[in-house]
């Protein structure tokens, strides 16, 4: 993926997004500042400093994130379309999974570790939230999903929420990882539909998990298994560098 950073808009939970991310840089900054005393031509040196501040960065946004601060929601009339495609592919590469077939695996601090059928998760109450997904590229755009709430689905299968993670496996290749506090956040969802209809195989089929407290790569799609653990479980994007928790 190309990381291009342009324009944001500037209004409502954009604007707290630009304050944060400048109070990144700062962050960065001070990073370089420790970095004065090192031998930058040693790279495990560096990587260790940087990978540090990253994690105390973490540490910041977690301490600071409310669980029952929603994100801003929308009216139809404000949906992006068409919406837009992101992944680390293009949108013909997406995996083609059979629904009938398909099954969520579960693992670790659960009581029930029976897999789920999509129609077991589509028999479910459900809720649509219309929110919007914010790309760490800089662009936004506005969706409406339907699915189960995370939190009344690890409810249901007896899962530890003293727990710190829920780790994601995707079907992509892709995995991805949540503190429990935002799992259980009221708007994190196991989605199923995408704008009234059948999740899209481009948007994540046959179930993603959206955050919309969250930056947009925080919200897996192709999920194919759902994990509790204590330990750390990371995920693909922040193995390559970018923050863990990336709250709004």
């Amino acid at each position: 993926m190309t990381r291009r950073i342009a324009p944001l808009e500037r209004t409502g939970m954009v604007v707290d997004l630009e304050r944060r991310l400048f109070l990144r840089r700062g962050l960065s900054l001070g990073a370089l500042t420790l970095l004065t005393g090192c031998d930058i031509t040693n790279q495990d040196g560096v990587y260790q400093v940087l990978l540090a501040m990253s994690r105390w960065n973490d540490r910041v946004q977690a301490a600071l994130f409310n669980p029952n601060r929603l994100a801003p929601t929308y009216p139809e009339s404000a949906l992006s379309r068409p919406f837009r495609f992101n992944a680390f592919y293009e949108a013909d590469k997406a995996p083609v999974i059979d629904g009938d077939s398909w099954r969520l695996e579960l693992s670790g601090k659960i009581d029930s570790k029976q897999p789920w059928t999509l129609r077991q998760l589509d028999e479910l109450p459900q809720e649509t939230q219309i929110t919007k997904h914010i790309c760490i590229e800089g662009w936004s755009v506005i969706g409406k999903y339907t699915g189960v709430p995370l939190k009344s689905f690890l409810q249901r299968i007896g899962a530890d929420t003293t727990a710190r993670y829920v780790g994601l496996k995707c079907a992509d290749g892709y995995w991805g990882s949540l503190d429990m506090p935002t799992a259980l956040h009221p708007q994190t969802q196991l989605t199923v539909r995408f704008d009234d209809e059948t999740l899209p195989t481009r948007y994540g089929y046959p179930v993603r998990v959206r955050v919309p407290t969250k930056l947009g790569f925080k919200s897996p799609k192709h999920i194919v298994a759902l994990y509790v653990t204590n330990d750390y479980p990371g995920g693909f994007w922040e193995s390559r560098g970018y923050n863990w928790f990336s709250g709004l």
